[in-house]
């Protein structure tokens, strides 16, 4: 008996799953999920999971087989691993949810190479994450196994999956690249996109440096393709790497909102967009800066700019210059190519495709940089919109050499698990774990293949450790997403992890005496970051949060005081510290919600792959939590804009923040309907994109559109459950 015998039809623990769904007098039978895992792990896992006489044999079967990486074992005594797998054995983890174990089991644990039987179990894998990330430091190794089994920190997917494999792929989730106006920069650009998506990584592309089509080549007018054929080219180019890598390629490309080509770039998404010029898999993005927003407030034309000519006339490319404060003089400029183009009607295009296909993100780039601590300017992101890092330029001649290398990004991304993070006895050494594990992706990667992010990764030892669950620890201290009292326990959660995290990057820095490239050009070397925290009181303000935080260290304006001087003196390791991404399968293995946002469906439907419809409950669902999960899709996206802002003065880099809507609007929900219509417009949604900008967010990740047509009814309308 193996995995491959496994008869699906035979199996109790999908039909027990789907019981979730169907209402037995009127309530959510939780229960049949217990019953799921309990059925799952009887009747899947433990028949299936190769068992040894002891770690050691384990280890060894492991290594003999091509499981487990020699050189890691090395690192550490026998005798302080068995010690760690007592411990982890002593925590008695369980899964919380089918979804979890499901999820772990399919997605993560290794499994002979017929796949016939799994080799690891979900402590097999929390040890070697361990042992791997603390690269021989017993003490970190034991603190960050201490993290995981509780799961307060949860690893990216290709960090977790990946961690002291003998066959491993990279541990890095994505990259950010720019491209300049010549072959060379292109082509180069398109390869690296071809190796970093063999990795496995998500690239996000800058293309704005390009001309525009039409724009004289060596003096040739008409001559330019524009950057529809580069984003062609770099569509196959994900589409070819998904077919050879073990992950799918995956891209977007980012277009600045003032360059000529911006009509075309918008509408290669159109569902009736020609063959020739229509991407299908390719995401798109927008570099939006503020005189944007200034020109569709006075409802005024909008100059878009050739990017050559730009280029010739500032001495820097395209994306490096300041938009906001040049537009005056470069639409003086009789050297510079321009069309004029109303902003409202460029406004109503982006409102249009974000209804018909979810794009294109956004990022407000003068926002991002008013706010950059590190010396430089961010021109991009990548695929998921949170990471928001300097970059520099390259040159590359003809031989496909760097002249010049410049700067570009590698993601090295985990998270904390809210829920749990807020029952740590120790805050700060949590913190510290988490931010030596993720610096030690930074210094494994390997990424020769494209120098220019090899040397942005070695200069900045960046590295994003974001957040999930928050509005499941709403829910579970029956506070409404949105309130008064989550947006102030937002704030002084986000405030205090990052308090902790500078003091560990700061604690990293003095270990391996270094910090990032140019510390001494940041605001954190002249104490300006620091002036928001020493000039006022960021602690709790509702008795709720106050309650919540009493057993947690939550620093004060003398806190910080102390840690301005420190940091001066010290420095800091990492150039970045922390990014939100949208978490996704490390959500469920967490029996949690994923990244800030509010949940979909209190029993939310997914499809998984040949195996079909699997459903999971909103975590720690019950009779009291109940009212306290709203859809998204229920939810006023004001709402969530306002807990998104309440989080991010502490957040160096960006957050993925989805839009979720509604085909036909609840009645009520925004104020501006005001009766005129309940369908979705596109003012719904030109509305929500400025008021973000007003708040001060620096990203817009998916717009995603519930259809009327898909409208699920039956077991989210129950209003009670049965435990």
């Amino acid at each position: 008996m193996s995995l491959l015998d496994l008869d699906l039809t035979q199996v109790t623990y999908f039909d027990l799953n789907n019981e979730i769904n169907i209402p037995k007098d009127n309530q959510i039978q939780l229960n049949k999920d217990q019953e799921a895992l309990a059925a799952f792990m009887k009747e899947n896992v433990e028949p299936n999971l190769k068992r040894f006489d002891s770690v050691e044999a384990h280890y060894d079967w492991l290594i003999e087989n091509d499981f487990l990486d020699k050189g890691l074992v090395k690192k550490y005594d026998m005798a302080f691993i068995n010690k760690m797998y007592d411990f982890l054995e002593e925590q008695d983890f369980h899964f919380s949810s089918f979804m979890a174990a499901f999820k772990f089991y399919n997605q993560y644990a290794q499994k002979t190479n017929d796949k016939a039987y799994y080799v690891e179990s979900y402590l097999d894998r929390v040890a070697l994450n361990a042992l791997f990330y603390a690269n021989g430091d017993e003490n970190l190794a034991m603190a960050l196994a201490n993290e995981m089994i509780h799961q307060r920190y949860q690893p990216a997917t290709p960090s977790f999956l990946n961690a002291g494999r003998a066959r491993r792929g990279e541990l890095v989730s994505c990259f950010v690249l720019q491209t300049s106006d010549d072959m060379n920069s292109i082509g180069r650009t398109i390869n690296s996109a071809l190796q970093l998506s063999k990795m496995g990584g998500g690239v996000g592309i800058n293309l704005s440096n390009l001309r525009e089509a039409g724009a004289p080549v060596m003096g040739i007018a008409n001559s330019a393709g524009g950057i529809v054929p580069v984003m062609k080219l770099l569509e196959d180019s994900f589409t070819f790497s998904s077919q050879v890598g073990a992950r799918q390629g995956a891209g977007v490309v980012y277009l600045n909102i003032f360059h000529p080509d911006l009509m075309t770039f918008l509408a290669t998404k159109k569902e009736n967009a020609d063959e020739k010029v229509r991407v299908k898999t390719l995401s798109l993005g927008l570099i939006v800066p503020d005189k944007y927003y200034d020109l569709i407030e006075k409802g005024q034309e909008m100059a878009l700019f050739s990017p050559v000519d730009v280029e010739r006339e500032y001495g820097m490319p395209f994306n490096y210059v300041d938009i906001t404060a040049e537009y005056d003089n470069m639409l003086k400029n009789d050297k510079i190519t321009k069309k004029m183009i109303p902003a409202r009607t460029i406004e109503e295009e982006i409102s249009k495709l974000q209804q018909e296909s979810g794009y294109p993100y956004i990022v407000n780039i003068d926002t991002v940089n008013r706010a950059n601590p590190v010396a430089g300017k961010v021109i991009s992101s990548n695929l998921c919109s949170e990471i928001l890092q300097v970059q520099t330029p390259s040159t590359i001649d003809d031989e496909q050499e760097y002249t010049t290398l410049g700067e570009d990004i590698s993601c090295n991304l985990g998270s904390i698990n809210i829920v749990n993070m807020m029952k740590t006895d120790d805050f700060a050494g949590s913190v510290d774990a988490m931010i030596r594990a993720l610096s030690f992706v930074s210094e494994q990667s390997n990424l020769n293949v494209v120098p220019s992010v090899q040397n942005g990764n070695q200069q900045n030892h960046a590295v994003g450790l974001g957040a999930m669950g928050l509005a499941a620890f709403f829910a579970q201290n029956k506070m409404m997403y949105g309130d008064k009292e989550s947006l102030d326990f937002t704030k002084v959660f986000f405030m205090t992890l990052n308090f902790y995290s500078l003091k560990a990057s700061m604690n990293i820095a003095l270990d391996r005496q270094e910090t990032f490239k140019d510390f001494d050009k940041s605001a954190y070397a002249d104490g300006t970051y620091f002036e928001k925290y020493v000039s006022q009181d960021w602690g709790p303000e509702t008795d709720k949060v106050k309650e919540l935080f009493a057993n947690l260290p939550v620093p004060t304006k003398e806190d910080w005081a102390e840690l301005r001087d420190q940091v001066q003196k010290n420095g800091l390791y990492n150039a970045y510290r922390h990014a939100v991404a949208p978490t996704g399968s490390i959500s469920y293995v967490n029996n949690t919600t994923a990244s800030l946002l509010p949940i979909v469906n209190k029993i939310e439907e997914r499809q998984e792959g040949m195996i079909g419809k699997v459903y999971y409950p909103a975590p720690g669902l019950s009779n009291e939590t109940l009212p306290y999960y709203v859809s998204a899709y229920d939810t006023n996206m004001k709402k969530v804009i306002d807990i998104y802002a309440a989080a991010q003065p502490h957040v160096d880099q960006g957050m993925s923040l989805t839009f979720f809507m509604r085909s036909t609007i609840p009645e009520g929900l925004y104020d501006w309907k005001n009766g005129r219509t309940e369908k979705m417009t596109t003012r719904d949604l030109s509305k929500l994109r400025n008021y973000a900008y007003k708040k001060g967010i620096k990203s817009l990740y998916y717009v995603r559109t519930y259809t009327d047509d898909n409208q699920e009814a039956g077991i989210n309308e129950c209003e009670s459950c049965s435990i």
